[in-house]
């Protein structure tokens, strides 16, 4: 929904939703701010980048472009890290770049939000087994959820079962599909 109004994101918080996903790659979160800003000043919302050194201001831009001092939930968005370069509107996935940054490290910058009092909780996107497992061996704080492809056709029961055998809950991304994708 990037550069779309807020006015779907009120109707959101107003039908009870309290799982609203963004990202820088989404170019969504400064409509997202401006919508959240409207439900914090009326009192109708609850008060409730991968190397090392690029975790904390990312996360930092976030809460900016969001307008909140806080995040109930972080997360790694990729397994593989892209390299800092400005992206461009609208998102091109051949723009993307790739860098060679271990997952263990990301984790660290992850952990120091938490430690920082900028984010409640931590998670990822689009990670397999494997790389939750190279995760859990090192953390001090494990992922609190794995969001991934879950939908009717890609139930994706092994993950499932395996994230739940470690209290990493499960949230499903585009589970009723995405139909812009084929054409």
């Amino acid at each position: 929904m990037p550069h779309e109004p807020e006015e779907p994101i009120l109707c959101a918080i107003d039908t009870g939703y309290r799982h609203i996903d963004c990202a820088l790659a989404y170019g969504n979160e400064a409509e997202i701010g401006r919508a959240l800003k409207k439900k914090l000043d009326d009192g109708t919302l609850w008060s409730d980048s991968h190397c090392l050194k690029d975790v904390r201001p990312g996360c930092e831009k976030s809460l900016r472009d969001l307008g909140l001092k806080y995040l109930d939930l972080y997360l790694v968005h990729y397994p593989m890290a892209f390299k800092v370069v400005p992206l461009p509107r609208p998102y091109v996935r051949s723009a993307i770049e790739f860098e060679n940054v271990p997952l263990e490290e990301t984790w660290k910058g992850m952990e120091e939000l938490v430690e920082a009092g900028l984010v409640r909780s931590i998670g990822v996107s689009n990670f397999n087994k494997a790389q939750l497992e190279r995760i859990l061996a090192v953390c001090k704080i494990p992922p609190a959820v794995n969001q991934v492809e879950v939908t009717v056709n890609f139930p994706n029961q092994k993950l499932l079962d395996y994230c739940s055998s470690k209290g990493i809950h499960i949230t499903a991304f585009s589970p009723f599909g995405c139909p812009g994708l084929i054409k």
